[in-house]
């Protein structure tokens, strides 16, 4: 399996639907308190945001724009934070 592939299987079978479950976990959350917190609005905010930057590797991925190297250095990160159980994945936020 190429690194590519291997980026994509990560993203679509883990990464983002852990994202996905910890959206769902959070409005269940909002509903059972039946307000959301500052806390939840921002990590809701930073998830979505995180979410798309996932969705637009996953873009490039269809459209041949990823190389190996590139791949590989993604990989890299998700699994490294996945064993440090980070959260960020190796992304760096932008001001």
């Amino acid at each position: 399996m190429s690194q590519v592939e291997k980026l994509e299987e990560l993203l679509t079978n883990g990464v983002i639907p852990d994202i996905e479950e910890r959206l769902d976990e959070i409005f269940e959350e909002i509903a059972g308190n039946k307000e959301a917190t500052e806390d939840a609005k921002e990590e809701i905010e930073e998830l979505r945001e995180f979410k798309d930057d996932l969705q637009d590797v996953l873009d490039d991925i269809k459209n041949g724009d990823i190389n190996e190297n590139e791949a590989k250095e993604l990989v890299d990160d998700i699994l490294n934070a996945q064993k440090g159980d980070e959260e960020d994945f190796g992304f760096v936020e932008e001001d």
